[in-house]
């Protein structure tokens, strides 16, 4: 059976990806902050990486793939990933699935990117992903999967918490008008991967929807589902112009039944 260590099982994406794995894989989780529940469980352990090194887990649990969805500080982030590349170049049939963002490509604003794009960021957070990114597209192709997602939703995302949230307490949400995106659920996004691990896939994967919208409708039909016809929204422009952010499949694409579309995206606001 394949060792999986998911880096940042405790969060929102990784612990999805912890419930949709665990009964087919010998799955562990990092977490970060002492909790009861976790310090009970045998297969969640407690790192910083702020202040520890991830080699001595990886030598200890000697898994077979890495999923990072690390949060936390980039500068030592950037460490941990060339840890976990040393490691992976030190052991046979080990591979690192790592969870990049479309912001990756945000420096550019007239088109969606697609996998082989070449990737340019203005912001911290792009270039952060991309210093790890480049690092792994210079290993052998068998090592690593990189996984760029748009805006993830879900039920229980962050996102649409605060959604809720300002909805019931009808203060204003804002939203980018002139921002084109697609996006995801943390429940499509997981079984992606799972497929993704079983059919031992590797290179770049864009996991978004395969349609675009603007931010302002994507949010305002999300509040119509959840019953808000007439949502509180504050229109923020910060260009004349329509801006892209968004990841689209095109050269690695999924079976049928792992695509979606945004009108899935905005129906599984609704699914727990």
């Amino acid at each position: 059976m394949k060792k999986i260590l998911i880096l940042g099982a405790s969060g929102f994406i990784g612990n999805a990806l912890y419930r949709e794995l665990y009964p087919y894989f010998d799955t562990h989780g990092t977490y970060h902050t002492a909790d009861a529940f976790y310090d009970r469980n045998q297969k969640f352990h407690l790192f910083d990486v702020e202040n520890e090194s991830i080699s001595i887990l990886l030598e200890n649990l000697r898994p077979n793939i890495i999923i990072s969805a690390l949060r936390g500080n980039f500068d030592a982030q950037v460490i941990a990933h060339f840890e976990i590349i040393d490691y992976l170049l030190r052991n046979k049939n080990t591979k690192l699935i790592f969870l990049s963002s479309a912001n990756v490509f945000d420096a550019f604003s007239n088109y969606p990117s697609y996998e082989y794009d070449k990737t340019l960021s203005m912001s911290i957070y792009g270039r952060f992903k991309i210093k790890i990114e480049n690092a792994l597209l210079r290993l052998p192709n068998e090592k690593y999967v990189i996984v760029r997602l748009p805006m993830v939703f879900g039920a229980n995302s962050p996102r649409l918490v605060e959604i809720k949230k300002q909805l019931q307490e009808k203060t204003a949400i804002e939203v980018f008008s002139n921002v084109v995106v697609n996006a995801t659920t943390d429940t499509k996004l997981t079984q992606q991967i799972h497929y993704i691990i079983n059919r031992n896939k590797q290179g770049v994967f864009h996991l978004g929807s395969n349609d675009l919208v603007h931010h302002n409708d994507l949010v305002r039909e999300i509040c119509e589902t959840l019953g808000f016809k007439e949502p509180l929204l504050k229109n923020v422009y910060d260009s004349n112009f329509d801006r892209f952010l968004a990841v689209l499949p095109k050269d690695n694409l999924l079976p049928k039944n792992l695509q979606l579309s945004v009108q899935d995206v905005i129906s599984g606001s609704l699914v727990s």
